[in-house]
């Protein structure tokens, strides 16, 4: 059992951190209100490894107003399971991720404000994205990675603060089993000036995913938002590779804001369809862009002739 640690630097050397066994937190949520369960804050040369299991005892908070967080482990802050911020040159591989489908805000691992970041050989399973990259990540790649249950790999939101930019991210031979989402880049729906460029998701196996390539602009989970047009510029996304099945019929969602189109998007080798072997289609709005090869459904992308 262990209430809450932090790990804080600078240190004269490197730090290694072996897990053996089970540890567990406390089931009091009262005890995490103010900061994380285990954290590493101001550390450089840190490796956590052992195999143990880290058991948040997660579900004791869900659904409570106590406090926002709930147990997580940090490599600086918030609420999810891994939580990397403001970092650089970070690798998790080998970890399993386990959390119910309904549990509330419980990403699997969570990016933001950090550069050159690797997420390979894992499995993630929670009631919320399984990665999500958020404002000021760059050189972000990950690979073999499956994810379900779950929100998917999405990038954001972003536009929720002005300038919030995600950059150079790489995701690569992954697989999703019946996620909300596949493959999401998504901004608020009245959102500040910010970017999403230089997206590549390729070589991506879909297994009865509800939404499996969307970019949605009026994200708005609460349905209560001012609908505005977004500001955040996409530009330069690839989906190359993409296959499986759709558990609904709008396999490729491309809703673009109407000030700032969506621009070179990329479709190479889509085939997607519907688990009822019913054909899919795909809905494109203010999206710019081109499609080769393989094309289920059919692309909607506007050229930039047409545009």
């Amino acid at each position: 059992m262990i209430y809450g640690v932090t790990f804080f630097g600078p240190c004269k050397g490197s730090l290694i951190v072996k897990i053996q066994g089970v540890i567990k937190a406390s089931t009091n949520p009262n005890i995490f209100c103010k900061g994380s369960w285990i954290s590493f804050e101001h550390i450089n040369n840190l490796e956590i490894k052992g195999g143990g299991t880290l058991d948040g005892e997660g579900a004791s908070a869900w659904g409570q107003s106590q406090c926002a967080t709930r147990p997580y482990v940090s490599f600086h802050y918030k609420m999810f399971h891994f939580d990397i911020y403001n970092s650089n040159n970070v690798t998790l591989s080998h970890v399993h991720i386990i959390a119910p489908s309904d549990s509330p805000n419980t990403d699997g691992i969570h990016i933001s404000l950090s550069s050159n970041i690797r997420v390979f050989d894992s499995n993630i399973g929670t009631g919320d994205d399984c990665i999500s990259i958020f404002a000021g990540s760059q050189n972000v790649n990950i690979s073999r990675v499956t994810c379900g249950p779950g929100h998917g790999i999405s990038i954001g939101s972003l536009g929720n603060k002005p300038n919030e930019v995600v950059k150079d991210v790489h995701v690569k031979n992954c697989t999703l089993i019946a996620t909300q989402n596949g493959m999401r880049i998504k901004t608020w729906a009245s959102s500040n000036v910010g970017a999403a460029t230089n997206i590549y998701f390729e070589d991506i196996l879909m297994d009865k995913v509800d939404n499996p390539i969307i970019i949605d602009q009026y994200y708005c989970p609460s349905h209560t938002c001012n609908i505005k047009k977004s500001l955040v510029q996409i530009k330069g996304v690839t989906f190359n590779n993409i296959r499986g099945t759709s558990s609904s019929l709008v396999a490729v969602n491309f809703n673009c804001s109407s000030s700032l189109s969506c621009q070179k998007i990329n479709l190479n080798d889509i085939d997607l369809i519907n688990y009822n072997t019913k054909p899919t289609i795909a809905s494109c709005a203010n999206a710019i862009g081109h499609a080769t090869g393989i094309e289920l459904p059919p692309s909607c992308l506007k050229s930039v002739l047409e545009s």
